[in-house]
């Protein structure tokens, strides 16, 4: 159990942590959100080098004092200015203002994005994760339409809110 004395070490995704990632994604979606995505709707968690990594975007971990994985996000490069923000998850005991958790994991992906001359990041999120919402709409995303998404992607919709962050 996390004590607050430490804060997370971000890295970036190794193959070493692929069955605590997944594990950990599955868990706070199916469990904690009853939000009912199997891995076969997420078959990118299978292959995070080549959906993630190698075409310059990026999937990044935040691992505890003992190297566990308690958080991941991951950047999925869809044109040379524009991304999707995925899998941005915080187990329950990281979560929450202070713990530094989401926020190191958010800052390192939109440095690496400001590095690699992403203009605007989109993302989807089911709609029962308000704490999410909130959070994104902190960082200054901005709630849209499906029609105003400047690339296609796909998705596992599960009545999802979609947002947008146009970086300056």
């Amino acid at each position: 159990m996390h004590t607050g004395t430490t804060s997370p070490h971000i890295t970036m995704y190794q193959a070493s942590h692929a069955a605590e990632v997944v594990g950990m994604i599955l868990h706070i979606q199916n469990v904690e959100h009853n939000v009912g995505i199997s891995i076969d709707e997420q078959s990118d968690l299978l292959d995070i080098e080549r959906h993630y990594i190698a075409n310059g975007g990026g999937f990044w971990v935040a691992l505890d004092h003992e190297g566990h994985v308690v958080g991941t996000i991951a950047l999925q490069i869809e044109t040379s200015k524009v991304a999707v923000l995925k899998k941005f998850f915080v187990s329950a005991a990281w979560r929450g203002a202070g713990m530094g958790c989401a926020s190191q994991l958010y800052e390192t992906l939109i440095e690496h994005a400001r590095l690699t001359g992403i203009a605007t990041i989109v993302l989807d999120t089911p709609s029962v994760s308000t704490r999410s919402h909130r959070f994104y709409v902190r960082q200054g995303f901005r709630q849209i339409d499906a029609s105003e998404l400047p690339v296609t992607y796909a998705y596992p919709d599960r009545n999802s809110l979609l947002f947008r962050l146009d970086l300056a």
